[in-house]
């Protein structure tokens, strides 16, 4: 296969992985008409249909596709974009048609009740444990008593702990109480598209009618805001008049308001006028009783011993159990038989692996570098540029990049508060070393070893 090949088949791969990761109508709006123009074993230049695409797409997505796009290159790939109205790209970029979207949702009919819940998410699904005791209950005291209870309630936690389904579970039980109640559940990724088409089509007073009027507004992933100065306008005045007319406004983030970059601060404080709470990782009891109802649920008959096992391995991540099961199932579907330790060892080897990849953190890291190459941590955080202390330096945010799921600015912030440019150039310079040297590519690469099998 030729390196053009190569490259575009690994977009392709990428534009598959966007694909089953976002909802059709963001994929569509975004993704979907993106092409590969140009390409070296470095370096990808995608076109794309104007300039406000171009914008939108590296201020949100770009640390997403460097991060797939580097998964199916093995190595990172710069990428670039430029604005190009030939070809398939002629027709530009389109905000989806929200309107024909709701049609198809299975939404409440009324103008304003925006509802589309998953029927699973509900309290009686919901296996509670010391990590999200506080945040359960606080959401069964808002779905009883909207606004009455904590208003604003604010939950906060890694991805797969169980934040949407809780909000979910908020909206079934107070539609169950009340029917009649404005209900509206939206991401804040759809909110700011949504708002994009209102601006182009000249219908904001429908669109602030729409959530303004709202009972409860559940919105989740609010740290989507970071950075989007309109936006965070247009929601401030959105929480101000429900606050005002004390409805109940429910938002979930993945990390504190506090820490949520380039947001506002009055937003911020508003965000921590109720209460809130963060979801912790489940203890290994809570992860046995989830995966013993989520796989009863499935119909699936797993021995103690290997709900143990995967308790054992997979911790962090409640999506990633429910997945690990329905391989399980899906297997003993095809091939029926005892699943024993050994058989799911096999099958789930890819999910342990990421898993295991996944506990990694940046201190771990750092850690292994500075007794490899007999550096201080302080030395490796700081500012000096002796050739000594800037090449394990160096490797350790190449191996941060390469072993964790942070984003450049998230360890350029690590490492003494350097920027993501700077991260970027170690992760070349290291590169380049390992091309050059083939005893520095041996070192980093047992360097890796030892890290990934905890050594």
């Amino acid at each position: 296969m030729t390196k053009e090949l190569q490259t575009f088949s690994r977009w392709t791969a990428v534009k598959k992985d966007l694909h089953s990761m976002f909802p059709q109508d963001v994929y569509k709006a975004w993704f979907e008409s993106i092409q590969a123009l140009e390409e070296t074993e470095d370096t990808l230049i995608l076109g794309v249909a104007n300039e406000f695409a171009s914008i939108w797409i590296q201020d949100n997505y770009l640390d997403l596709l460097d991060k797939k796009l580097r998964s199916h290159a093995g190595k990172p790939v710069a990428i670039t974009f430029k604005v190009t109205h030939s070809g398939k790209l002629s027709d530009a970029l389109q905000v989806p048609d929200f309107k024909q979207v709701a049609k198809a949702a299975p939404a409440k009919t009324s103008e304003g009740k925006l509802c589309v819940l998953n029927p699973k998410n509900t309290f009686e699904n919901f296996v509670v444990g010391a990590g999200n005791q506080l945040a359960h209950a606080a959401c069964i005291a808002v779905s009883n008593a909207p606004a009455k209870a904590y208003n604003p309630l604010f939950l906060y936690g890694d991805t797969g702990l169980g934040k949407t389904h809780l909000m979910h579970a908020v909206a079934h039980h107070a539609l169950k109480n009340d029917q009649h109640l404005n209900v509206v559940y939206i991401s804040t990724e759809k909110f700011t598209n949504e708002f994009i088409h209102a601006i182009q089509e000249n219908s904001l007073v429908k669109f602030r009618r729409r959530y303004r009027n709202s009972d409860i507004l559940l919105i989740d992933d609010i740290h989507f805001l970071s950075g989007k100065e309109r936006i965070q306008e247009e929601f401030f005045h959105t929480f101000n008049e429900l606050f005002e007319s004390q409805k109940q406004i429910f938002l979930c983030s993945d990390r504190p308001a506090s820490e949520i970059a380039k947001l506002e601060s009055r937003l911020v404080s508003r965000f921590q006028w109720g209460l809130v709470c963060d979801l912790q990782a489940p203890d290994f009891e809570t992860r046995v009783a989830i995966l013993s109802k989520k796989a009863a649920a499935m119909k699936l008959k797993l021995a103690p011993d290997v709900l143990n096992f995967l308790a054992e391995r997979v911790t962090k991540n409640v999506r990633r159990m429910e997945g690990a099961l329905t391989r399980l199932a899906s297997y003993t579907s095809l091939l029926p038989g005892t699943i024993n330790i050994a058989t799911t060892e096999k099958i789930l080897q890819d999910i342990l692996q990421e898993e295991h990849q996944a506990q990694i953190s940046l201190d771990q890291i750092q850690q292994k570098v500075c007794a490899f190459y007999h550096v201080t941590l302080s030395d490796l955080l700081g500012k000096r540029r002796q050739s000594t202390i800037v090449f394990p330096r160096q490797v350790a945010m190449y191996l941060g990049r390469m072993l964790t799921n942070l984003s450049l600015q998230e360890i350029g912030q690590t490492f003494g508060g350097r920027d993501h440019g700077t991260v970027i150039h170690a992760c070349k310079s290291v590169e380049n070393m390992m091309d050059q040297d083939t005893s520095v590519k041996r070192s980093v690469e047992l360097l890796q070893r030892q890290i990934t099998n905890n050594r």
